[in-house]
């Protein structure tokens, strides 16, 4: 499975309201330049985000984006789902929640290794909240560096 830059960028995106937006919200055009986003695809994702509930605009001078909870309720599952969609890594008739059947699924082998896949993708995803993201982000703004090691 492979991430769109809807995923990539949103994530970042909201990780910057959590960081950024604890005492006011987070101006779009500061979004923008802080992540290297245009504004106009930001705004794509943000509406994605607010429609989703994850995220709410304040209107006005002052105005921006916060966060509609807490970042510690906030999984990167949530946030990925809301840009993405669903993340199966294929399409699978055993993966979804559907009434389709596939003619090959009674002798299909491989179906449980799209069901694993699947699911490490999800128990990952969901076991990650932007509280954590916005706590390395702070930590390599102060040039410490980020505690949580990518595994390639």
């Amino acid at each position: 499975m492979k991430l769109s830059t809807k995923g990539r960028y949103g994530l970042r995106a909201i990780v910057d309201i959590a960081v950024f937006a604890e005492t006011e919200p987070a101006a779009v055009s500061a979004i923008s330049e802080r992540q290297d986003i245009s504004i106009r695809y930001l705004e794509q994702l943000l509406s994605k985000l607010r429609k989703a509930g994850l995220v709410r605009s304040i209107r006005g001078a002052q105005g921006g984006y916060v966060l509609s909870r807490s970042a510690k309720e906030i999984s990167v599952g949530d946030v990925l789902r809301a840009l993405e969609g669903d993340l199966t890594p294929v399409d699978c008739t055993e993966l979804t929640d559907t009434e389709e059947t596939c003619s090959s699924s009674k002798y299909c082998v491989t179906k449980t290794v799209w069901k694993r896949i699947n699911d490490s993708i999800a128990k990952t995803v969901d076991a990650i909240y932007l509280s954590e993201l916005a706590d390395e982000a702070k930590a390599v703004q102060q040039g410490k560096p980020a505690e949580r090691k990518c595994e390639r």
